[in-house]
């Protein structure tokens, strides 16, 4: 895909790799003040930070350079330079040092969890679980979690119209739901048991979401096997049920968001940031892309379209069920300067500790 800088010139990403030893620790350098500061650095400070001696009119020739790889960037009239979007996930990608957590910051995310064994529901230890991971990022902690990981175990359609049927699914831990339907008209009385027996053969001990993805396959496999109407109910009655829509996001920490503000500008990103935020369905529909990723993920920037205008970063993390089945999504949302060392071990950490309370 063809990528461009904030100024718009073409970058190339093949460039990435031919960065020398030198080029890499002055870009790195530009990186981590960043990162700390939120400041652009010029030439003459890179220069007293690097390993490597060089002057300043040296370094300013590999900032160039770097420049035009689209790895950083000069915002308005600045002599100094702060890395764009791609250059902060070539950082974090290939040159990061993963940091690893301090055990008081285990205790304290595991600490925050063990709630739940007194009386708690999973939801209200989730809730605290992020306002203590808020805490320790000092960002908004967000978590995902729902009735998806509800696993089935029969669904059965009764006849109540002549155009209305009613779906009755029941779950393995005793949930029933019931949804009515619209029929298509003369559906016989066979079409109904035929989905049903079509069905439960299929869901046993799936959640809703296994369901749904491999639904379109079967019905395609057994066309010849199913009449029209019979496939018209299998998929009205898997698409009634709610458990795909009914799903629980919390969002905690969003007071941390307005700390260490430089300008105008990055009130205005918190704004658009706090706006995305009450967008829900937007946040849902997010976390839902890394329910089938096997660790964290990170979206910078423009890279999650959701958050794009606000520049803000994303690192997110699956979390399972005592089963091994992934059952939520839990993470935090900041600006890009975020401690991606530190924040990445911390989002995964709190993900696995999940997992182990729901285990117990």
């Amino acid at each position: 895909m063809v990528q461009h800088d904030p100024a718009g010139h073409l970058i190339d990403p093949s460039g990435l790799a031919q960065l020398n030893e030198r080029s890499r620790d002055i870009f790195r350098q530009i990186v981590e003040n960043y990162l700390a500061t939120g400041e652009p650095v010029g030439s003459r400070n890179v220069s007293r930070l690097i390993t490597l001696p060089l002057s300043p009119a040296s370094v300013r020739n590999v900032m160039s350079d770097l420049e035009q790889l689209g790895l950083i960037y000069a915002p308005h009239t600045s002599a100094g330079r702060l890395p764009t979007e791609l250059g902060l996930r070539f950082f974090v990608d290939a040159l990061m040092q993963m940091g690893e957590l301090s055990e008081a910051e285990r205790q304290s995310i595991e600490a925050q969890l063990a709630s739940v064994n007194k009386g708690q529901t999973v939801e209200a230890a989730l809730d605290e679980a992020m306002h203590r991971l808020s805490g320790l990022t000092r960002t908004a902690a967000v978590v995902l979690t729902g009735k998806t990981n509800v696993r089935l175990k029969h669904i059965e359609f009764v006849r109540l119209e002549p155009e209305q049927a009613l779906a009755v699914l029941v779950a393995e831990d005793g949930q029933v739901e019931n949804r009515v339907l619209s029929l298509p008209r003369d559906t016989p009385a066979s079409a109904l048991v035929e989905a049903s027996n079509f069905l439960n053969a299929r869901i046993r001990g799936r959640t809703l979401a296994e369901v749904r993805l491999e639904l379109e396959a079967a019905l395609e496999a057994a066309r010849s096997e199913l009449d029209q109407l019979t496939q018209k109910v299998v998929t009205a009655g898997i698409a009634s049920w709610s458990g795909g829509e009914e799903r629980h996001l919390i969002v905690r920490g969003h007071a941390n968001l307005l700390e260490d503000l430089h300008a105008m500008e990055d009130l205005e990103r918190v704004r658009l940031l706090f706006d995305d935020l009450e967008t829900k369905r937007g946040v849902i529909d997010l976390l839902g892309r890394a329910e089938r990723a096997e660790g964290v993920r990170i979206f910078i920037g423009s890279e999650n379209k959701l958050f794009s205008l606000s520049g803000s970063s994303t690192i997110i993390a699956p979390y399972r069920d005592g089963g091994g089945h992934i059952v939520g999504v839990l993470g935090v949302i900041g600006p890009t300067r975020l401690n991606y060392a530190r924040v990445i071990p911390m989002v995964d950490y709190a993900a696995r500790v999940v997992g182990q309370m729901l285990g117990n």
